[in-house]
């Protein structure tokens, strides 16, 4: 029986450079899982492949349809967004290991679906001035968004408090003060899971 890994952090904490080297290892054989949004398409993304992007009207059906596991709204500068993971067919633990990225609430909604004994939480977390500082530097690297930014960024520390974390029973934390450091420490403990050993 396959395992879902999953990836999650407040904004700018690394989490989504760390998937990137996860998913892309061929020794791990990792699957991804493509989620939904009905946020806007940002430059160089693609539809499919970074996410479903879906009409609200389409997420209603699909809730409708009785196929959302775990969802959330953001209420964003730019209006509500919508982030989903949907019974599409995408995950099948009997074929294999799985790699997501996510929040706090999504990880919690999804070992009440999937099961605790078949989700594995990965807790990225990095000091919070110096995530300020990356993402900051995310923003200027593209058409600033300070507004949302700052909105992630205050949300976060609500959304991961200390009391939510051990509510959820996250007990171990990945520090991402150095990734290539943190990317081998995680690595590790999967590899030594798949192979049967603490």
């Amino acid at each position: 029986m396959g395992r879902i890994f999953y990836v999650m952090g407040k904004s700018a904490s690394g989490k989504d450079s760390i998937y990137r080297e996860l998913i892309n290892d061929k020794e791990l054989s990792l699957k991804g899982v493509v989620m939904y949004s009905t946020r806007p398409m940002r430059a160089g993304e693609t539809d499919g492949k970074d996410y479903h992007f879906i009409s609200p009207e389409r997420l209603s059906q699909l809730e409708a349809d009785g196929r959302i596991i775990e969802e959330r709204t953001y209420d964003t500068v730019y209006g509500p967004w919508t982030y989903a993971t949907v019974d599409d067919g995408q995950i099948d633990l009997s074929s294999g290991d799985y790699l997501m990225v996510g929040v706090l609430s999504a990880y919690i909604r999804m070992k009440a679906y999937y099961g605790a004994e078949n989700i594995v939480p990965l807790y990225v977390e990095v000091e919070d001035g110096e995530r300020l500082m990356r993402a900051i530097r995310r923003e200027q690297a593209g058409v600033p968004k300070y507004a949302e930014m700052c909105r992630r960024f205050l949300a976060d520390s609500e959304d991961f408090s200390e009391d939510n974390l051990a509510a959820a029973g996250i007990e171990k934390r990945y520090d991402n003060s150095d990734l290539q450091a943190c990317i081998e420490e995680i690595r590790t403990m999967i590899v030594n899971l798949k192979n049967g050993e603490k």
